[in-house]
């Protein structure tokens, strides 16, 4: 599911939702009182930028807006605000939203006062090596949607951000609920619920988003948006297909590799070793790939195995 595209959309509907998500921030005394109104009463634009040089595209940044005196620099209480989305497992985040972030703040020199906000699934996620990242990564806001989806009595625009997360037996009520305060966000929840019943029909969509028939019928950016959602969820599914063959490919290839190198270099492997070796995951098989440069005997594959599983 490309939740990426879908939480543009969601912070381009209502950008002023970053004011709940940031501790300290200018709504933090009144968090839920987020109601965007109309454009022009916003405190927040949203943007994606392109980061120059390396082609790197930020998933968006929020931008004070002028009403609030700190368009371009930020303030203590209106930051300059980089959002992320992670939702998958990569050894390599932390050091590219390091990378990013002050890529960006060298092309942007007028920021002052910023924040890092990382929305991911859970707090389970291995996003790479934290040493040498320590003060970075404490000054970035992490958002654990299973952790706020876990909140009672959730604000219909938080809860707006839960909908990828959520069982599918809770979707009905979240989407009414979200719906029933923010008609206008039909646009966003629509295409989420077609990514996650893609076997439903438009009808059956409806129905579970709590909006009469006859209202959609005559909604040409609705439709658009159901058709667009249905579609994107198509593309996705093949291309999460190819992605996994792949994938899976380079982990049998990298196993077959590492135990004739270990064959050669600590004699014959057992058959639950070499089960045990050819189960682990791509990276760990790299890794080592790496350590059994060091080893002089089965003992030292053995102590290895046993410290990496």
């Amino acid at each position: 599911m490309n939740t990426d595209r879908w939480y543009y959309r969601v912070f381009q509907s209502a950008p002023d939702l970053i004011r709940a998500l940031l501790p300290g921030s200018a709504a933090a005394d009144n968090p839920l009182g987020l109601d965007p109104g109309a454009p022009g009463d916003r405190l927040y634009r949203f943007e994606a930028l392109e980061i120059k040089e390396l082609s790197h595209r930020l998933d968006g940044v929020l931008w004070p807006r002028q009403s609030t005196g700190c368009a371009e620099t930020g303030s203590p209480e209106f930051p300059v605000v980089l959002l992320e989305v992670q939702m998958h497992p990569d050894q390599g985040f932390h050091h590219r939203l390091a990378a990013q972030t002050y890529r960006f703040l060298q092309q942007q020199p007028q920021v002052e006062h910023w924040a890092v906000l990382v929305i991911t699934p859970h707090g389970r996620l291995k996003l790479g090596p934290t040493q040498a990242l320590q003060l970075f990564l404490q000054q970035v806001v992490w958002l654990s949607l299973e952790h706020l989806s876990q909140q009672p009595d959730l604000d219909p625009l938080l809860n707006l951000l839960t909908l990828p997360v959520r069982p599918e037996s809770e979707l009905a009520a979240s989407s009414q609920q979200i719906l029933a305060s923010r008609p206008d966000l039909e646009t966003v929840v629509l295409p989420m619920l077609v990514q996650r019943f893609p076997q439903l029909t438009e009808a059956e969509i409806m129905v579970i988003a709590g909006i009469p028939r006859e209202e959609i019928r005559h909604t040409r950016a609705v439709q658009d948006w159901l058709a667009e959602g249905r579609q994107q969820g198509r593309q996705e599914g093949r291309q999460e297909g190819r992605q996994e063959g792949e994938a899976k490919g380079r982990q049998e290839g990298e196993a077959a590799v590492t135990l004739r190198l270990l064959n050669r270099r600590c004699g014959p492997i057992s058959e639950p070793t070499t089960a045990q070796i050819q189960a682990l995951p791509l990276e760990q098989l790299e890794s080592l790939a790496d350590a059994l440069l060091d080893f002089q005997c089965p003992a030292d594959l053995s102590a290895w195995l046993a410290a990496n599983s």
